[in-house]
């Protein structure tokens, strides 16, 4: 069980930023099409995930210089 452990986290250890941004994206659009049944609602859901993540950086670089 600790070998486990410890082979996952050096895994998600060897994942980067973009990475864990683009599987939180398809997290998000799988949330989208299961909990909303509204079209136009899941069309909402769905348009907020299509942010790129040169866009994510470049927001959170101005956020964080203000």
């Amino acid at each position: 069980m600790k070998t486990t452990a410890a082979l996952a986290l050096l895994w998600l250890a060897g994942c980067s930023s973009q990475q864990w941004y683009a599987t939180g994206q398809s997290w998000q659009r799988q949330e989208c099409l299961r909990q909303l049944s509204d079209a136009a609602e899941r069309e909402r859901c769905m348009k907020s995930t299509a942010r790129s993540y040169d866009d994510y950086k470049a927001e959170a670089a101005k956020a964080g210089a203000r």
